[in-house]
């Protein structure tokens, strides 16, 4: 198996939209402001395919063996997500769609992994931690010493996974009042 890790392109929608929808769920329909599967799918390809927001093509990465994409890393600096966010929400108003409110999910200071996800056939191949380890790798070349997550609290499995990739639980935080641990690694 030859994995290699590129920057997405537009056109990659088809493959990455399915994978961001598996990982980050019901947020999918906050972001978009959606309710039915096949218009959020829709609204995200927007979103992806242009260049002012967390969930662009520009901030995604992808795991590919020959032309086949099998996991996706969305993946920013900290501060960069206010300006993001507040494209979105301008967005959301334009389309007028529900109002929200989008929780800061990482500090200023640090590179953010936003979502990692690989497809259900590759999984269990280490693809996710090769799509970390990239990040990992990308925030030292851009000069950066934080790398930060977040994790859902129940999510003991994932936690103990990037605990031995190196993060540490640096303190509780809220997302859609849900808990999760912030989890950062000194790069």
């Amino acid at each position: 198996m030859s994995i290699t890790i590129r920057q997405a392109q537009p056109q990659d929608a088809y493959a990455v939209i399915p994978l961001i929808i598996d990982a980050i769920g019901d947020i999918a329909n906050r972001l978009t402001g959606e309710q039915t599967a096949s218009k959020v799918e829709q609204e995200l390809t927007v979103l992806f395919q242009r260049e002012d927001n967390r969930h662009s093509y520009l901030n995604t990465f992808v795991a590919v063996e020959g032309e086949q994409i099998l996991g996706t890393l969305v993946y920013y600096n900290g501060a960069q997500a206010i300006q993001m966010d507040a494209n979105l929400v301008k967005w959301l108003e334009e389309k007028n769609a529900p109002s929200i409110t989008i929780d800061q999910e990482a500090h200023e200071d640090e590179y953010y992994i936003d979502t990692v996800c690989v497809s259900p056939e590759a999984r269990g191949k280490g693809i996710g931690t090769l799509l970390i380890q990239f990040a990992i790798e990308q925030t030292q070349k851009r000069g950066f010493t934080k790398l930060s997550l977040n994790v859902e609290t129940q999510k003991e499995d994932a936690r103990r996974l990037y605990e031995r990739m190196g993060f540490v639980i640096t303190e509780p935080w809220s997302i859609i009042d849900e808990p999760f641990h912030h989890m950062v690694k000194q790069i």
